[in-house]
């Protein structure tokens, strides 16, 4: 540990030597308020690292609520060492908040939100990853951005069955929302990406889709005079690269949150009662006359889990086995959530459906018992749910109270450059 905490301070030594010795420590360091300040000076620098060396150096590590506690895990440890140095260096994130309002019974169900440690929120970096979502200068010929596919008033998703890139070619899939997705391990519907960062690498470089390269994107990017001084706020520097870029998208994608609706009020909020349909919806949907419940549970709707269900006999889209060329993998797709599901149409991953009434006669009595890899919670809805046409009319109204309209249009996350 000591050597590991020696070789850091050597190292910040080596690179920035303006840090130590008698020189004037107060040129490098961040201004604001933000864990880290130990001393407490308004300001996170050498000064504060120093004392949090020494702390462990004396004490280990501690369980302990404490500016030291840069990366507010409730331990000072080397990963708080290695936090500070980030920041004071310019490398990293110099700033945590928490700046959104999650029920209670949201955590309580699915845990706190996926965040990584060196991409904590902040304000300005939500705001820095809005304006690069709707920034067009993402594309090879500045007509399409993240928003052009994933459109706030459809829940963040594509109402065509097929997104068209800048060359005009479809893609092969629906465009997945993104709602609530700060809960979620994997993303895309074959589940090849791990993180949001990791999520958003992808489309740039693609041909179906943006086009372009990042180098390209970095350039143009770092030409716009806005751009810098948002980066140097949020990342301590005015370096911009596809990493901070996608970054500061993660940042904004984490932040699109949706427990505002009916359903929800059922819960926390000033419930007014399901209507006698709606209720009838909710005994179907959590019964195994509906079985629902299995698969789209929980505050999220969603078990973050990969399915087959029974779409098609033949598979010409082995989904999740295309990634980990397992077998008994094909066929499989990411459980999508219901949030807002009344405006995500077309559904399922290759839009095949239009309206809820399709989806809900699928698994009345459209699924295919043969499908490769079936799951096994489709046992009924494979023998055929048989459910009567007012039935099937009360599970979509039920449906519809996962419906969060303030979600569709909250400023929050709307176009930024239509603001201007």
């Amino acid at each position: 540990m000591k050597n590991r905490i020696f070789f850091l301070i050597f190292m910040m030594g080596f690179l920035y030597p303006n840090y130590f010795g008698s020189m004037n420590v107060q040129n490098n360091h961040v201004e604001t308020e933000m864990p880290g300040d130990v001393n407490n000076d308004g300001i996170v620098d050498v000064l504060d690292l120093v004392q949090i060396v020494n702390f462990i150096l004396d004490q280990g590590s501690l369980e302990v609520e404490s500016a030291g506690d840069f990366n507010n895990d409730g331990i000072i440890d080397i990963l708080d060492i290695v936090s500070i140095v980030s920041c004071i260096m310019g490398s990293g994130p110099c700033e945590s908040v928490n700046i959104l309002e999650i029920p209670q019974y949201v955590t309580d169900y699915h845990g706190e939100m996926l965040i990584p440690e060196d991409n904590p929120l902040s304000e300005a970096g939500i705001e820095l990853g809005r304006f690069l979502f709707y920034d067009k200068k993402l594309s090879d010929d500045g007509t399409q951005s993240c928003a052009s596919c994933h459109l706030q008033e459809n829940g963040f998703t594509d109402p065509n069955q097929f997104s068209e890139g800048i060359t005009g070619e479809l893609g092969g899939r629906n465009a997945m929302h993104i709602i609530n997705a700060a809960w979620f391990s994997s993303f895309f519907w074959d589940g090849r990406a791990e993180s949001l960062e990791a999520q958003a690498l992808g489309p740039v470089v693609n041909p179906v889709e943006l086009n372009t390269t990042w180098s390209a994107v970095e350039d143009r990017v770092a030409a716009d005079p806005m751009y810098p001084p948002m980066f140097e706020e949020v990342f301590g520097s005015t370096l911009i690269d596809s990493t901070r870029i996608t970054k500061a998208i993660a940042q904004f994608e984490r932040t699109l949150i949706s427990f505002n609706s009916k359903y929800d009020d059922f819960f926390y909020g000033d419930f007014t009662g399901f209507n006698e349909s709606e209720e009838s919806g909710f005994d179907i949907y959590f019964s195994e006359v509906g079985d629902c419940i299995h698969c789209h549970q929980g505050p999220i709707l969603n078990d973050n889990e990969f399915r087959n269900n029974g779409l098609d006999s033949e598979l010409t889209d082995l989904g999740l086995g295309e990634i980990t060329g397992d077998p008994l993998d094909f066929g499989k797709f990411k459980v999508p959530t219901l949030r807002n599901i009344e405006f995500t149409a077309p559904y399922m991953h290759d839009g095949r459906f239009e309206t809820l009434d399709e989806v809900v006669e699928h698994y009345n009595s459209g699924v295919h018992e043969d499908s490769p890899n079936l799951d096994p919670e489709m046992e009924n809805a494979a023998a055929g749910l048989n459910l009567t046409e007012e039935q099937k009319t009360d599970l979509v109204n039920f449906l519809k109270t996962f419906s969060d309209t303030t979600f569709l249009s909250n400023p929050a996350f709307a176009d930024p450059f239509e603001e201007e």
